[in-house]
């Protein structure tokens, strides 16, 4: 009677390990998860800042970019592209999907900007606006923070994504379904490998 009675003490505290230690590596996986959505939320922020100045540089040009309507309209649009692609992203921050289409949306802007800024090149009294100046410095400052941002977002998607797929961790991972996060990757275009030039 005492021997089953230590068997049975001994089976009940090995569950209660387990569990509590399933519980540990829940707990954790959670956490990390947390950790990357609030890192893409802090892009959200400095990506909101940034869509919200594009309409400010295309505002000053216009008065001095008559002849250019299709540019200005194409950096308006391709503003408009990202940010419903961040948007989406902000819902589902990891998910492939929106990852991808964030990225392709990211990289049209950034061609759309080079652009205007190559066009900007071509009128030297547009470059010494004093509002083109203020916004563009603004702009520079913001795609400095992005860039920022996006590196803690991976650091941090890098750290769940390592956690969920070491043992025995992956055993809880794939029990309670936490799916691997995307990471924010550059592409091979130029476009999407440089941020926009916006120094006059």
């Amino acid at each position: 009677m005492i021997v089953l009675t230590s068997v049975l003490c001994a089976v009940l505290a090995l569950a209660v390990l387990s569990a509590l230690w399933a519980v540990a590596i829940y707990n954790g996986l959670v956490v990390l998860r947390n950790r990357y959505k609030n890192a893409y939320s802090q892009i959200d922020v400095q990506l909101k800042r940034r869509y919200d100045l594009i309409p400010n540089l295309v505002e000053t040009a216009k008065g001095y970019l008559k002849h250019e309507r299709e540019t200005l309209e194409a950096v308006t649009r391709a503003r408009n592209q990202a940010a419903g692609a961040a948007a989406a992203l902000s819902k589902a921050p990891g998910d492939a999907g929106a990852t991808c289409a964030f990225s392709a949306a990211e990289a049209g802007l950034a061609g759309v900007l080079a652009r205007l800024m190559a066009v900007v090149e071509k009128y030297p009294e547009l470059k010494a606006d004093a509002q083109m100046s203020r916004v563009s410095e603004e702009l520079a400052s913001t795609e400095n923070r992005i860039a920022f941002a996006r590196q803690h977002y991976n650091d941090e998607v890098t750290a769940y994504n390592t956690r969920r797929e070491v043992f025995p961790s992956s055993v809880v991972a794939g029990v309670f379904n936490f799916p691997e996060a995307s990471l924010l990757e550059a592409t091979q275009s130029d476009a999407e490998r440089s941020a926009p030039q916006v120094k006059f």
